[in-house]
């Protein structure tokens, strides 16, 4: 099974993932970590995951920087 990993708005191979020196994670040690588990190809528990994703995206004032639909693809 491929890994993927979302990285500047595009799914791409983990092995072919690559982040910014100029990454806010990189210049201010701040991030924001969330798993979503998948079954037979369905996201569990999505919009309760989302719904953390943001509140932990907002008490860091980091903004997020794709639409909500754009992460379910």
């Amino acid at each position: 099974m491929s890994r993927v990993a979302y990285v500047n708005g595009k799914f791409v191979f983990l092995n072919r993932a690559q982040v910014s020196i100029e990454d806010r994670g990189y210049q201010f040690a701040d991030g924001i970590y969330e798993v979503i588990s998948l079954i037979k190809g369905r996201l569990i528990d999505l919009e309760e995951h989302l719904k953390r994703l943001e509140q932990s995206i907002s008490l860091l004032h980091i903004g997020l920087p794709v639409k909500r639909k754009r992460l379910c693809f």
